[in-house]
């Protein structure tokens, strides 16, 4: 049985372990302090978006978060499915499918208008999830601005 918990304070910790797992994946650099500075505040504010603790037979195996945006073209509240992590163990056992029904079912309780998400384009495992999930590649290239 797959169980989702939200994240409360206490979590941090654990939950800045499995990121620190998921950002080494990809190399990407990962900030300890900071990330848990950020959840205190992620936490404290319910109008940056939810973050919950996935749980597959009573064990922790990981998470998924989502941040909001406000978003004129889709008339209210929009969702960045911006991080979902599972453990090597976990994964391929239909608990990514699971995380996505319940993320679907949040949806209507958090007034959401649309879901986006990224994905790398080696993580094929991950982009069959998603596409067999309902999700559509979208027609518009991601651009980021970064301030240094």
């Amino acid at each position: 049985m797959t169980t989702f918990q939200q994240l409360e304070t206490s979590q941090i910790e654990t939950i800045t372990s499995m990121m620190q797992d998921f950002y080494a994946i990809d190399n990407y650099p990962i900030e300890i302090d900071v990330s848990k500075q950020l959840f205190q505040e992620f936490i404290s504010n319910e109008h940056l978006g939810k973050a919950w603790l996935i749980y597959s037979e009573n064990e922790l195996v990981g998470y998924v978060i989502l941040t909001f945006v406000f978003s004129f073209e889709y008339q209210g509240k929009i969702a960045f499915i911006d991080e979902l992590y599972l453990k090597e163990s976990a994964r391929g056992k239909g608990i990514g499918a699971k995380t996505l029904q319940f993320i679907k079912e949040q949806i209507p309780k958090l007034s959401l208008k649309l879901l986006y998400l990224e994905v790398e384009h080696h993580n094929e495992n991950a982009q069959k999830l998603y596409l067999a999930n309902d999700f559509e590649v979208h027609n518009r290239k991601l651009l980021k601005y970064k301030l240094h």
